[in-house]
């Protein structure tokens, strides 16, 4: 996501929807998200494995504030991810984010399928053998 020119940092808050309360990931959650992303096939278009507990801690407190998305396998299939990738995006036209940037893997039906939802369209640029995805806001526009 970016910021229009001179604006600082985004304040991450909760967001909730009729169904989920959103919140801003942090090192505390690392126990509950190791558990939720521990099926190896999450990894098949992001790379990688799973990680242990004081890995995600440690990633937890490095993180930079970026948006993505990972649902847990159990949590597929429901709705959930379009969800909540239409409210975090509504969210952020609320705080004035002049775009939205996801990176989608070319063969990831679903997660291309939440960021349309989401209303963010591909480009014809690639970052690291993805699809840069986007979306620009307008003052006021928040979904």
């Amino acid at each position: 996501m970016t910021r229009p020119a001179g604006r600082g940092a985004i304040a991450a808050e909760p967001i909730r929807t009729s169904r989920l309360d959103l919140r801003p990931l942090r090192a505390k959650h690392a126990a509950e998200m190791t558990t939720a992303l521990a099926d190896p096939g999450l990894y098949a278009f992001i790379g990688g494995a799973p990680l242990s507990l004081a890995e995600n801690r440690a990633r937890f407190e490095r993180m930079p504030a970026e948006v993505a998305w990972v649902l847990g396998t159990p949590w597929q299939g429901r709705g959930i991810a379009t969800e909540a990738a239409r409210a975090l995006v509504a969210w952020l036209g609320r705080q004035r984010v002049a775009t939205v940037i996801a990176h989608i893997h070319p063969g990831h039906a679903a997660s291309a399928a939440v960021s349309a939802a989401a209303g963010l369209d591909p480009t014809s640029q690639w970052h690291e053998g993805e699809v840069r995805w986007q979306r620009s806001m307008t003052p006021g526009q928040a979904g």
